[in-house]
């Protein structure tokens, strides 16, 4: 189904990244629906990669979810799901209660990707990335610092929003009486109404459906079922639930496992903003119309919430929206409470903090100082630890995971546009030559590579630009490769983060996956 025009044409930003580079997309009653062409953005500079130039190619999916999708047997998920209006699939969700020196003029940056953070010590990692940063003076100077590139689009700003379970609007401190009298004031509610601290993401998931923890969950647009390490038990989690309720815009294997699918827009076709690793607030724009009997997030929230009786809290609005993340941030760390979306057309975006109209954002952090009583900056000191799982004799090599430039996250959305699909980055096991050697696989074989929690299986590729005591695995895909069958789920005492990035393993040369149904 060919996306409908909304506006002719519109700038925005790609769907994919934390870089979130400028595109612009022009909709038409032609072939193709919505063509892309890049925009001269301080983030990309008139370039885009392959996930760029491609993404629009998603909008006219024949995958995408365009109506709600029920159990045909209610909380039985082995029935086949059916088409249901809204209301009947709204009213199903609402009958369960849950919701330097810089030495050297030219400057200099410290950028990582997820590696440094998605171990058991991550948090030790990234403070002595942080400490380096400082004995070189990078922080406050320009065209110099220290940054994550994140791999979603709005990962910077969803922590800005309070999306953590430790945080409210504006990066505050749930745990802070005065945070939480200043949000509770802007919601109406009192203050001793707002919970306390929650777990983690991995830690939430380990409780559902146990006693005491949730019992229904609602899943906006991520996909546990492959992104999380462990994969087997957290699939067990999620079947021990009374309901899973799934928003996305394909059948995602998430989705596949819920008792209620509800088909959202996706980027080109709903207005909004997004924050990229700069802390640059951005637009997002609509361009086409969804397709019919699509919804967005926000009107599905509001409409939920009416169902339970709190309609007059969760506008469906965006603009609406944003201004009550204006007054809810206002004061915090990640003020946006100057931000307007005039302002961020006009300017190219608009960088917090920004705490008054007149202010003009602040595009470099700490150049006058650092939050600290004497404004100086203070080290954080760390000790080496070793990795939560080492080898052994039985799992003798160490696994890595990480991405592929064709695929974006666990694939649900990349693996259905058929020029990346079809390219050669497809699940794979690379290994140096001496492994492969030593393993018995070759080039282009079938290898099945096994941890302590469960096992996957890749097409061999050998490389010498990998340890001979090291497999990567990239984690795009689900079912028997999905890599995180493998994952170890030790959580960094601090972030809760978990260790994706490293675990023991051995290699079976050919054959299939167990799937034996064991927690690992």
């Amino acid at each position: 189904m060919a996306p409908t025009p909304a506006d002719s044409a519109a700038g925005t930003h790609c769907p994919y990244c934390a870089l979130q580079c400028g595109m612009m997309l022009t909709a038409s009653d032609a072939a193709p629906p919505v063509e892309v062409t890049p925009l001269d953005f301080p983030t990309n500079r008139g370039g885009l990669c392959r996930k760029g130039w491609t993404a629009a190619e998603l909008l006219d999916s024949p995958d995408r979810l365009t109506t709600p999708l029920l159990r045909s047997r209610p909380s039985d998920r082995t029935a086949p799901f059916v088409p249901v209006g809204w209301d009947e699939a709204l009213d199903a969700v609402a009958t369960v209660r849950a919701l330097a020196d810089a030495a050297r003029h030219r400057g200099a940056v410290i950028l990582t990707a997820r590696g440094a953070e998605q171990q058991s010590k991550g948090t030790d990692t990234v403070s002595a990335l942080i400490n380096l940063a400082l004995a070189l003076g990078l922080p406050g100077c320009p065209r110099s610092g220290f940054g994550c590139v994140t791999g979603q689009g709005n990962g910077q700003g969803g922590r800005e929003h309070g999306q953590k379970s430790d945080q409210l609007p504006g990066y505050r401190s749930i745990d802070d009486p005065a945070a939480r009298a200043h949000v509770a004031a802007v919601w109406g509610v009192d203050p001793a109404t707002l919970p306390g601290r929650g777990p983690s993401a991995y830690e939430l998931i380990e409780r559902l459906g146990t006693p005491g923890g949730p019992r229904s969950l609602l899943v906006h647009g991520t996909n546990v079922a492959v992104s999380s390490p462990s994969g087997r038990r957290v699939a067990r989690r999620l079947a021990a639930l009374d309901q899973l309720v799934v928003c996305d815009v394909v059948m995602s294997e998430t989705a596949a496992l819920a008792d209620v699918v509800l088909p959202v827009t996706q980027w080109a076709e709903e207005d909004g903003t997004m924050t990229n690793l700069e802390g640059r607030v951005i637009r997002r724009r609509k361009v086409v119309n969804p397709p019919p009997g699509v919804r967005t997030e926000l009107e599905i929230l509001a409409v939920l919430a009416d169902r339970l009786g709190h309609g007059d809290r969760f506008p469906a609005d965006p603009d609406t929206v944003f201004d009550e993340l204006r007054r809810a941030s206002a004061g915090g760390t990640a003020d946006y409470a100057g931000i307007t979306w005039r302002r961020v057309d006009d300017e190219d975006g608009v960088f917090w903090p920004c705490p008054s109209p007149e202010h003009p954002g602040t595009p470099r952090l700490f150049a006058d100082g650092f939050p600290t009583p004497d404004g100086r900056a203070v080290f954080v000191a760390v000790e080496h630890r070793p990795v939560a799982e080492d080898v052994d004799d039985t799992y003798p090599l160490y696994l890595t995971t990480g991405r592929v430039l064709q695929q974006y996250q666990s694939g649900a959305q990349t693996r259905r546009v058929p020029s990346l699909a079809g390219s050669a980055d497809g699940p794979h096991v690379e290994m140096h030559p001496d492994l492969a050697e030593r393993t018995g696989v070759v080039e282009g074989g079938t290898v099945r590579v096994v941890s302590r929690r469960g096992d996957a299986v890749g097409t061999v590729r050998v490389t010498t630009s990998i340890r001979a005591d090291t497999v990567f695995m990239p984690f795009h895909w689900g079912g028997l490769q999905a890599v995180n069958r493998v994952t170890n789920p030790a959580l960094d005492p601090v972030s809760r983060m978990p260790e994706f990035k490293v675990c023991a393993v051995r290699l079976e040369a050919g054959g299939r996956p167990a799937d034996d149904g064991s927690d690992g």
